[in-house]
């Protein structure tokens, strides 16, 4: 896989992997996650065209667009997008004030850790290459780009479908007891609205069925040594559940690095 942060073609038939260019690129990216979180998952905002079929908000300038294409869908950009991933560095963040997640969770820890950061959000698939290699395509381009820029600290909001915390009790405790961020990470949700994740004593959890219950995308962070922020944001004009995912590349194992950065 190249290492220029413009194209990074994938190995795989029809398949590229590269960082938005142009505007209707962006709003190819904005296109699909339309289709994903607005009439799929029911979330909406300000900034949504419903019209147009675009699910933007006042952040997307500030970030790199991440693009998984099939060029074999059609002609139109629009077609061939079929993932993205929304990636934000502290330069972006210093532009526009914050980090997206700053309005859900308290950064502190991390922005005083002199550490280099990197925000992710926005991740998602096309409904016809889930459960394929997309995923993997994306996180393999996202290690490139890492690499590139020195990152050492990802992290970002992932969410669960739905506001109802008791049908969420158990995935969310098994979150707080097992992958609790260690204190110099552990960023926490807002205080005006924090919404503790520690329902269910460890002891009374069915573990193999709250693992089931937690989304893929946190999975494969988990993986690759990834942690949780304490407490949850119940993000209601999402429809979703929210928590903060914090990842060290420091302290991945060499295991995990290879799964993260396939090109290496």
């Amino acid at each position: 896989m190249s290492s220029s942060p413009d194209r990074m073609p994938d190995t795989s038939q029809h398949f590229t992997v590269r960082l938005a260019r142009n505007e209707a690129e962006l709003e190819a990216a904005q296109h699909l996650r339309y289709q994903v979180f607005v009439r799929e998952l029911g979330s909406d905002g300000d900034l949504v065209d419903h019209e147009a079929q675009l699910e933007r908000d006042r952040f997307d300038p500030f970030f790199d667009h991440l693009l998984l294409l099939d060029t074999a869908r059609g002609e139109e950009i629009r077609d061939q997008v079929v993932g993205v991933y929304r990636l934000l560095t502290e330069d972006g963040a210093a532009q526009i004030g914050q980090f997206y997640s700053e309005d859900e969770y308290d950064l502190t820890v991390l922005r005083r850790s002199g550490r280099k950061l990197l925000e992710l959000g926005r991740s998602c698939l096309h409904a016809d290459y889930r459960g394929g290699m997309g995923m993997f395509h994306l996180w393999t381009a996202l290690a490139d780009y890492v690499r590139e820029r020195g990152i050492e600290i990802l992290f970002g909001t992932a969410s669960f479908h739905g506001t109802d915390i008791a049908e969420l009790a158990e995935p969310l405790s098994l979150l707080h007891h097992r992958h609790l961020a260690p204190p110099g990470l552990r960023v926490r949700t807002q205080s005006e609205a924090f919404q503790t994740m520690d329902l269910i004593p460890e002891d009374r959890l069915n573990r193999p069925a709250a693992m089931r219950a937690v989304p893929a995308l946190i999975k494969g962070y988990l993986r690759l040594g990834g942690f949780v922020g304490e407490g949850a944001y119940v993000d209601h004009a999402f429809n979703t559940t929210d928590v903060c995912l914090i990842l060290d590349t420091e302290k991945m194992s060499a295991a995990q690095a290879r799964i993260y950065g396939g090109s290496q």
